[in-house]
């Protein structure tokens, strides 16, 4: 188990390999990955390189064909679904660049939705946890409203609080930026910063070469194999 100074995420020997039709294609090549606690981390690379698939792969979203996974000190692998969704939902805390809200629940509705299926304090305290996160993200004046009213920056934001309503360890963002404007990319980027300054550890996905270089740890997936800040040497 995680003793406080263990990785969040340890990545080991990881492979993955997908049928195609004209055979298997091996996505990912024997990855080893480390991401230590309150570290910062973009993930870059061309489409097809893998980035989302190893994304995939640390959310428990999907599963290796080989190698383990440990997200805050437990292993994924050998977790049932059931097991796994649950312990996605306490400890990995997911980002979509479509936001990925549900359209018939209000805002704080959406955010309530990982406490309740967790069964995370009473309902009162996950409603007061809901509100003081939509009051952080600054969105707290739009909780009552539908996803579809809200602007992308605001919808974005209220994405970000419901990542965060269990307090989870970790945060996991594919491309959050990708769907804004630059000034609001800019803000957004600009909470994952104070979130981290908070203790939390945080990757990303990014095609922005500016908030790449604002990473203080950015690594490189190219042909399914990992590369760390450019430096031409495979990560193992």
């Amino acid at each position: 188990m995680n003793n406080g100074t263990a990785a969040v995420v340890q990545v080991q020997d990881l492979i993955k390999d997908f049928q195609g039709p004209y055979g298997t294609i091996q996505v990912l090549k024997k990855i080893n990955l480390s991401v230590q606690p309150g570290e910062m981390v973009g993930v870059c690379g061309p489409s097809g390189s893998g980035k989302s698939t190893l994304i995939n792969m640390i959310t428990g979203i999907d599963r290796p064909t080989s190698g383990t996974i440990d997200i805050a000190g437990s292993q994924l692998n050998g977790m049932s679904e059931n097991k796994l969704a649950r312990y996605r939902g306490l400890h990995i805390g997911v980002v979509f660049q479509f936001f990925q809200l549900l359209p018939t629940l209000t805002i704080i509705e959406n955010v309530l939705l990982p406490m309740d299926f967790c069964r995370k304090g009473t309902p009162r305290q996950r409603y007061e946890r809901a509100m003081s996160l939509l009051e952080q993200m600054g969105v707290a004046d739009q909780a009552h409203k539908l996803p579809a009213s809200l602007s992308g920056g605001q919808q974005q934001r209220a994405a970000i609080a419901r990542s965060l309503a269990n307090d989870p360890p970790l945060i996991v963002a594919d491309e959050p930026t990708g769907n804004l404007d630059s000034k609001t990319a800019q803000h957004v980027f600009h909470i994952f910063e104070e979130l981290v300054s908070q203790g939390k550890t945080f990757i990303m996905v990014t095609h922005d070469p500016g908030l790449a270089r604002r990473m203080p740890r950015v690594i490189e997936v190219l042909d399914g194999r990992l590369y760390e800040n450019g430096n031409g040497n495979g990560v193992h």
